[in-house]
């Protein structure tokens, strides 16, 4: 399995961090694709396949630690790229809100 569980919501409270340059506070760190909990279940295979898919968007995924879990928000075709080239771990901004 990649990930921890595959989710269809954003079960932790509004953060209020609508815009990419919103995170930009947030610094970004590693995380285990294992450890991750996505809050969407289908993902756009064009925008996987994209090279230039961060182009107009943050380099990093997005990531909200609540409740003692991590639940992926804004990254999935990333982390599925990762999973694909057979690496574990993802860069993300992980925004703490435990």
């Amino acid at each position: 399995m990649i990930f921890k569980a595959i989710g269809e919501s954003r079960p932790y409270p509004d953060h209020g961090r609508e815009r990419v340059r919103d995170w930009a506070d947030v610094p970004p760190r590693q995380v285990r694709l294992q450890d991750l909990i996505t809050t969407k279940r289908t993902l756009d295979l064009a925008h996987l396949l994209s090279e230039d898919s961060t182009f107009y968007g943050d380099l990093f995924a997005h990531v909200v630690q609540w409740g003692g879990e991590l639940y992926l928000e804004d990254g999935l075709h990333r982390a599925l790229r990762a999973a694909l080239q057979q690496r574990p771990t993802l860069h993300a901004r992980v925004l703490v809100l435990d």
